[in-house]
């Protein structure tokens, strides 16, 4: 059986940091699903449409990954698209204790399903979604931030 994991996120925009996540849980799992969460409450930088397109693009030449976009509990995506862990990202200990915190949470609710957490390369683990995005609003350049030729303009 083929071990398939959920990675969950907003990922307003994809960013290195979040690329250096996939990659790692590559070496672990035969596929990884990058699952963007969508509240349509909720008004983000890019569209979930745009950011599917863009995370697509960095794999398409990837045939493990997948993009799916969704809009119920995480745990419920993970059972229909057949995953039984979830990657998360820790960047630092304020990460480590919300992801710790979840993680009880959603066994709560889905007994079978299993949380990991990847820890960011140092190299990348200042990035976040949050400040491309504060850097974007200013008028700063991004593309240091972001996957190999990705620019936001693209998307916007």
């Amino acid at each position: 059986m083929p071990r398939v994991a959920i990675f969950p996120g907003s990922f307003d925009p994809f960013t290195m940091g979040h690329e250096a996540i996939v990659d790692e849980a590559l070496r672990i799992f035969d596929r990884v699903i990058i699952a963007i969460g969508h509240n349509p409450a909720k008004r983000g930088l890019l569209t979930v449409e745009s950011r599917k397109a863009l995370i697509e693009r960095v794999y398409a030449t990837e045939p493990r990954v997948e993009v799916s976009i969704y809009s119920t509990l995480t745990g419920i995506e993970a059972e229909r698209l057949g995953a039984s862990t979830i990657i998360r990202s820790v960047r630092n200990t304020l990460d480590f204790e919300y992801e710790r915190t979840m993680d009880r949470a959603n066994r709560e609710v889905f007994p079978n399903l299993r949380t990991i957490m990847l820890f960011a390369p140092k190299e990348v683990e200042h990035i976040s979604s949050s400040l491309v995005r504060e850097l974007n609003a200013f008028g700063h350049p991004t593309e240091s931030l972001l996957p190999e030729g990705i620019k936001l303009e693209d998307y916007i």
